[in-house]
């Protein structure tokens, strides 16, 4: 699978973890950063890693910050983009068979590196159901995230006149 991995300042140590595990378990990972200890902002990282699944060019994503909070946060901001803050097994494997999740956030400051394993290989190894009511929940978040882009658009071009 193709993983887009990326990681402020706080996650930089976990992230160097996780692509070597990843990479040992044969997924092709994409390190978009952070590559050293410099403090930087999490939305970057955020932004580059939504960039990347919203092109194609990662199938799921791994977003690492101290707490992973404000990682989940600025990735959740990005439509299409379903992020989940998680800090154990159940909610990585559920975040994506009933969410269709596809950005796994993480705190290097709230999990060690043997949990941070054991959560990533549960959301990689999980499946969206399909269930007929979990598509249509994902459905409606869909439609929030449109009718929040067309009021933008509206206001936008309210404001260029």
């Amino acid at each position: 699978m193709m993983i887009a991995i990326a990681a402020d300042h706080g996650g930089y140590h976990l992230k160097n973890f996780l692509v070597q595990e990843l990479s040992a378990k044969r997924h092709t990972v994409q390190d978009l950063g952070t590559h050293s200890v410099d403090a930087v902002d999490y939305p970057d990282y955020a932004r580059a890693l939504a960039r990347s699944l919203l092109q194609g060019k990662a199938e799921r994503g791994v977003l690492i910050c101290g707490s992973g909070v404000g990682a989940a946060v600025a990735a959740n901001k990005f439509p299409g983009i379903r992020a989940g803050l998680c800090h154990d097994t159940f909610s990585a494997h559920q975040g994506v068979e009933d969410d269709d999740m596809n950005v796994l956030c993480l705190g290097a400051r709230v999990i060690g590196p043997e949990l941070a394993r054991e959560v990533v290989a549960a959301f990689l190894a999980a499946k969206f159901s399909r269930a007929e009511r979990h598509v249509r929940r994902v459905g409606k978040i869909a439609e929030i995230e449109r009718e929040c882009a067309e009021r933008l658009s509206k206001s936008e071009a309210l404001n260029s006149h």
